[in-house]
């Protein structure tokens, strides 16, 4: 898709905007598929007669590929129209699980786990840029918090039903499901209209745009609270069993996963009403740090307190993107896909990073129990690069609606 998206009037918007649930049907396929192969390690160790460790590799595949690999190809396919470049990604990400789902080796694995990544680098942040780009400016936030509460119930019910559905049909199975939920997302972008572009910038702009302070502020907090936050939650059943004392740790997740869903759907509407996507990433990045010094006390106090904090740091943590998109496309309007690209890639980068630094402090001889208080002091940097740099950034661009 172009970097610039055409804007429609409030009245257009209004009948365009209908659409956006087509896109979020592409998240939530995009949520359940990159979160469930972490349940099904086990089966495909066992199927394929490899270790844990190698199969955990096509986890890291996958997000390295969505990280790394949907800016590229975005800018490649940056001349296509919108609607052309959505259903490409389907296309690949779709043929990427069928691979998956018969993969006969660890290597063929691999590599379908690749197309797969490359396939929702692409559409996730292309589907948030033209949501945005379906709606009127003011109801932007609500758009952008319809997509990612796609992405956030997959992801919430991708690993526990991932396990259910396999226990009785197999992980290959569970990989067929999920092929098919991305033809039925497929099917959705087939009924999207036609987005207006026009000729993309050359790509020494995009850079020259994309290095500006602002924006690297942006994505800078963006990848410090990837690292936080799902850097945690990688670990959250360890925590939960050195913390609470109890080997139940399923309700831990879906407490999480709750609030992440209450926080997907609510940001779009306070962003909307406030105007000020800046002043809601500091508060949500307060909120965040607060849950999790919170977190360690009151697992330690009784199992169903620690409910409590979960919630609260599931729904911050998922509510924050909307705001940061909302603050990437005020920045570069006439290059939002890139930059809304980037910061996916920010996010995907840093759970990456967090999954291997948590495993690296408990290697070192760190108590689970105490990892929340070294992922709070991480969000709290995180905080000050966004009062400091994203917030000088704003103010020597003198955008006032984002300040706070």
């Amino acid at each position: 898709m172009s970097a610039t998206e055409t804007i429609s009037t409030p009245k257009k918007d209004d009948t365009r905007s209908r659409f956006i649930p087509l896109l979020a049907l592409g998240t939530f396929a995009l949520g359940v598929d990159a979160y469930v192969m972490a349940g099904l390690l086990p089966l495909v160790s066992a199927d394929l007669h490899i270790s844990a460790s190698s199969a955990g590799q096509m986890v890291t595949v996958f997000t390295l590929c969505y990280a790394l690999g949907g800016p590229v190809f975005a800018t490649l396919l940056a001349a296509r129209p919108a609607k052309v470049v959505l259903g490409v990604a389907l296309v690949v990400f779709t043929i990427g699980n069928a691979l998956t789902a018969v993969a006969p080796s660890l290597w063929v694995l691999l590599i379908a786990r690749a197309v797969a990544g490359i396939g929702a680098g692409v559409y996730s942040p292309i589907a948030a840029a033209t949501a945005a780009g379906l709606t009127a400016p003011e109801r932007r936030g609500r758009a952008l918090a319809t997509v990612m509460g796609g992405l956030s119930i997959g992801t919430v019910i991708g690993v526990p039903v991932g396990m259910l559905l396999a226990s009785h049909m197999g992980w290959r199975g569970t990989l067929w499901l999920i092929t098919a939920l991305g033809v039925v997302a497929l099917i959705g972008i087939t009924r999207l209209p036609q987005v207006a572009v026009s000729p993309p910038p050359p790509l020494g702009q995009r850079v020259r745009a994309l290095a500006s302070g602002r924006v690297a502020g942006i994505v800078s907090v963006s990848l410090l609270g990837g690292i936080a936050s799902l850097g945690l939650y990688t670990y959250l059943a360890e925590f939960v069993v050195d913390a609470a004392h109890t080997d139940q740790t399923v309700w831990a997740m879906w407490a999480w996963g709750a609030g992440g869903i209450i926080g997907s759907l609510l940001i779009g509407r306070i962003v909307d009403r406030t105007g000020r996507p800046f002043a809601a990433v500091a508060w949500i990045l307060v909120l965040v740090v607060v849950s999790q010094l919170v977190l360690p006390v009151a697992a330690h106090t009784a199992v169903a307190l620690a409910a409590v904090p979960l919630v609260i740091w599931g729904a911050a943590g998922w509510a924050i993107q909307v705001p940061q998109q909302h603050q990437l496309i005020a920045a570069q309007p006439e290059q939002a896909t890139v930059a809304v690209s980037l910061n996916s890639s920010a996010v995907y980068l840093g759970s990456g990073l967090g999954s291997a630094l948590g495993g690296v402090v408990l290697g070192l001889g760190v108590a689970p129990g105490s990892l929340p208080y070294y992922t709070a002091a991480l969000t709290l940097v995180a905080l000050m690069v966004h009062l400091t740099v994203v917030r000088g950034a704003v103010r020597r661009g003198g955008d006032a609606v984002t300040t706070p």
